[in-house]
């Protein structure tokens, strides 16, 4: 089995490559290569899109790529194997992102980036550090995982989801949070899984055996 972390410039992946190869050891879950190449993605049992910055510049550097885009959406849309969007690589699913500007995303999960507005005018934009998840509705990847559970977030956006059944946890901030998303064989973290330590892992590996 082999899973696939796209490289395309948008964050530094070593640590996230380092957690799916110990999760992968662990739950016998293949190999685990990073990698910009279409025909690694093409072949890609499980894929993941991780992604660090701007929504406008993670989109346009994911579609900069020559044919990965098209080689991750005949995977995922069209084959069904299982896909996991890591921070804003989660935000790229949504119809559209209001960072900066309004600019399309994949439209693979309906709803939009928006700013976080807290309530509480003590709580900071970016919201980052630890926070507690709070699980909406079961699914195979949040196996082990629940209410209290600690995950590492760092960001200004969340995915405002169009269909509550869509909405799989989220966490408080002076407002709710977006924390995971997910639809048929595809879910999405706004939090770094390889950052978040014991739940993290938990989650990676799940993510390695799940067989939507």
């Amino acid at each position: 089995m082999l899973t696939v972390l796209i490289d395309y410039d948008s964050g530094n992946l070593h640590s996230a490559e380092k957690a799916f190869q110990r999760m992968a050891a662990e739950v016998g879950g293949g190999e685990v290569l990073v990698t910009s190449r279409p025909e690694d993605v093409a072949r890609a049992d499980r894929i993941v899109l991780p992604g660090d910055g701007a929504f406008p510049a993670c989109r346009n550097a994911l579609y900069a790529v020559d044919g990965v885009y098209e080689a991750m959406a005949e995977a995922v849309l069209q084959q069904g194997r299982p896909f996991l969007g890591i921070c804003v690589g989660m935000q790229l699913l949504a119809t559209t992102g209001h960072e900066y500007e309004a600019v399309a995303g994949l439209d693979w999960i309906g709803g939009e980036v928006v700013r976080i507005e807290p309530q509480d005018a003590a709580l900071k934009v970016p919201h980052m550090g630890w926070n507690d998840l709070v699980v909406d509705r079961a699914h195979p990847v949040l196996e082990g995982l629940g209410t209290g559970d600690h995950a590492y977030f760092v960001h200004s956006y969340h995915f405002r989801v169009a269909d509550p059944a869509q909405l799989l946890a989220h966490c408080d901030y002076g407002e709710p949070v977006t924390a995971i998303v997910g639809r048929d064989n595809i879910v999405g973290t706004q939090f770094h899984p390889e950052k978040s330590q014991s739940a993290g892992l938990r989650l990676i590996g799940n993510f390695l055996r799940w067989v939507p």
